[in-house]
């Protein structure tokens, strides 16, 4: 855990585009050290780039979407959780169109894919932000906050005036083992209403019973049910984690989340970086110190 680390080879995860519907194929690339985490656009004219930080979030509503000057690459959010909890520092994703594929709602493509790419260690240190104040923004209605941890925990709470989400509550330590037993495969959900709704905005044209839980006003239509009791606080516990790539680096601390989307995330990395005194950055160990 002490190294930087980036992926043995080149591995794809192809899906369709939950708002375009179109097929898009992902490729996760091995990149050298102190490089981050950059999505690239190789469908357009050069191929232009945009690394992965909370400045560079161009769009939060729905999804987290990331942009240059005259291009995006949305809903990222959930193949960057499973890079943040596996500890990935850097890895170029090239993604043939706007959106990063959807396949079946969740992470958990993602992390099988970059599983069987393998992991590398790369021989430079890697350096860990560990939180030594608390950091709060947000109000009664929605909040977020950070606290000092030896680790990355997160507790998040959502409460939905559905009779299948109402109130949950999840409270995990994340590394590698539980983000792959308890959050990876937790799929994103909605509401046949707002399906309906962004259909006839031209959007959500790849969504279906296929990748997404969807609601009805009393009941969830999808045949085989959830895969855990409480698969949407999890999985918002997943897209925390994605967001959580754009601080970038490893964060060491207690993330407490209230009913808080992309949005308060963003604030709340954007917060924590603009606050320097909140956090310690500490390598936890070199090449010469392990040898």
């Amino acid at each position: 855990m002490f190294l930087q680390r980036t992926i043995r080879k080149k591995v794809e995860v192809k899906g369709v585009g939950i708002h375009t519907g179109k097929e898009t194929t992902l490729t996760f690339h091995p990149a050298p050290a102190n490089s981050g985490i950059f999505f690239i656009r190789n469908d357009l004219q050069n191929q232009p780039s945009v690394k992965t930080t909370a400045d560079n979030v161009t769009a939060t509503q729905m999804a987290t979407t990331l942009g240059g000057s005259d291009f995006h690459v949305s809903t990222v959010e959930h193949c960057l959780s499973a890079l943040t909890a596996n500890r990935i520092d850097n890895i170029q994703i090239e993604v043939n169109g706007p959106e990063v594929p959807i396949v079946d709602g969740s992470a958990d493509p993602f992390l099988q894919a970059l599983l069987s790419a393998g992991f590398v260690d790369l021989d430079y240190p890697r350096k860990y932000g560990f939180i030594n104040q608390h950091l709060q923004l947000g109000d009664d209605e929605k909040y977020a906050y950070v606290a000092p941890y030896n680790g990355l925990r997160i507790t998040c709470t959502i409460d939905f005036d559905h009779p299948r989400i109402g109130y949950q509550k999840i409270d995990l330590d994340i590394d590698e083992h539980t983000f792959k037993n308890e959050i990876a495969r937790a799929r994103t959900f909605g509401f046949l209403k707002d399906v309906e709704y962004l259909r006839s905005k031209g959007l959500a044209r790849g969504g279906s019973l296929d990748n997404a839980i969807i609601l009805d006003e009393k009941k969830i239509m999808n045949p085989e049910g959830l895969r855990f009791d409480n698969e949407f606080v999890r999985h918002k516990v997943l897209d925390a984690l994605g967001d959580l790539a754009t601080l970038g680096f490893p964060l060491m601390g207690h993330i407490v989340l209230f009913k808080a989307g992309h949005d308060v995330m963003n604030q709340l990395v954007k917060k924590i970086q603009n606050t320097p005194s909140s956090y310690n950055l500490k390598e936890l160990g070199s090449p010469t110190q392990l040898n």
